[in-house]
């Protein structure tokens, strides 16, 4: 899921109980083990920005509908308060959790 209080969701989710990762949080190109290839910040500006914005929610095989649901409904708490402006976007295949 990206959006762009990635890291004021994912605060929130930890609150609830909710683990949400962040697992490229500086972008392929920006990573020291390809600064040989002489990439700079804004050579790649999709990927910078993914980088900042992605947040990866709990999916697997295992999770029951309860769970499911109860991490759509958080999700959506967060952002149905005030100040937490939606604004998502998806990566990938969606497959609807309700």
């Amino acid at each position: 899921m990206r959006n762009d209080r990635r890291d004021a969701l994912r605060a929130y989710l930890g609150e609830h109980g909710i683990g949400a990762e962040v697992y490229y949080p500086v972008p392929l190109h920006l990573q020291r083990c390809f600064s040989s290839l002489g990439y700079t910040e804004g050579d790649f500006p999709a990927s910078e920005r993914a980088a900042r914005e992605t947040l990866a929610l709990p999916v697997y095989p295992e999770l029951t509908d309860e769970q499911r649901h109860f991490v759509v409904n958080t999700v959506r708490q967060f952002f149905s308060k005030k100040h937490h402006r939606l604004q998502v976007e998806y990566i990938g295949p969606v497959q609807s959790l309700e």
